[in-house]
């Protein structure tokens, strides 16, 4: 099922509507950052972390207008998109750009943004039933700095290990920050369940502040159980007993296989079951 309608910089129009012209600096440069995030039963999850991550990226963007794209903002336009495409469930994207002129110097500093909806079937958190086969992407690492945290539309790193995904029959892959160490996975977070200690890789790691990643941390802390976020090596997967991954629009995909390894998942069903009470 095809979205009818997406929301265009405070318009909503028809999803195949042309929008954007050839001096969008999203398309030329990559100048833009985004949040994808889960409608449940007509209403956001989770609109205070996904307000709090996308107005920090456009300050360390230094794009002007993030105090307008609160959570009552996010709020309102998706559940005004859900009634306009007679949905109540799907994934939410919300691409910020900086809306202006120049080459790699911009003349101006102001945004621009588009909302999508894709509508699914889904009333809750699914846990996958047949479990991800994945590796490690190492033919490229991903750089550590200030900006590594966000989502923005710089991509490259991920398209280049989707297809190596795509080219050696993976369902996912995980990659490597520039030390080698491990950072997260293609499109989510990763958590690893070792000797009854759950450890994921720490935001000075370079992966991406996921949202879901957030609420498992504090999930798993009110349950006592213990969290340490840190630099991992990747040798951890092989000694691993579970293994998941974590993003806001699929809550919770356990890993059954890294090479040979092969894993429970257990904690997977215990931490999804605790996500569909909030």
């Amino acid at each position: 099922m095809m979205p009818s309608f997406i929301n265009f910089n405070g318009e909503v129009v028809p999803a195949d509507t042309a929008m954007l012209t050839i001096s969008n600096r999203a398309f030329k440069y990559g100048d833009g950052l985004f949040e994808s995030m889960r409608l449940v039963n007509g209403q956001l999850k989770f609109a205070d972390l996904h307000a709090n991550r996308l107005q920090n990226g456009m300050r360390d963007l230094k794009m002007d207008g993030y105090s307008n794209l609160d959570a009552w903002f996010l709020k309102e336009k998706a559940e005004e998109l859900a009634i306009w495409n007679k949905v109540k469930q799907g994934r939410i994207r919300l691409t910020v750009y900086r809306d202006a002129g120049g080459l790699y110097t911009p003349n101006d500093n102001r945004s621009g943004w588009c909302m999508e909806l894709e509508p699914d079937q889904g009333l809750a958190y699914q846990l996958n039933h047949r479990g991800v086969i994945m590796n490690v992407y190492n033919e490229l690492l991903k750089p550590i700095n200030y900006l590594s945290n966000h989502k923005t539309c710089n991509s490259l790193l991920y398209v280049m290990a989707g297809v190596y995904k795509m080219q050696h029959r993976l369902d996912d892959v995980f990659i490597l920050n520039q030390h080698g160490f491990l950072c997260e996975a293609l499109s989510s977070n990763v958590f690893v369940w070792y000797d009854n200690h759950l450890y994921t890789p720490a935001l000075s790691e370079g992966c991406v502040a996921g949202v879901m990643r957030q609420v498992i941390i504090d999930s798993a802390v009110e349950r006592d159980i213990p969290v340490t976020e840190a630099q991992i090596n990747p040798d951890i997967l092989n000694e691993a007993d579970e293994v998941f991954l974590t993003n806001a629009t699929k809550g919770i995909q356990w890993v059954m296989g890294y090479g040979v390894k092969r894993y429970f998942n257990k904690l997977s069903k215990d931490l999804i079951d605790e996500l569909n009470t909030m």
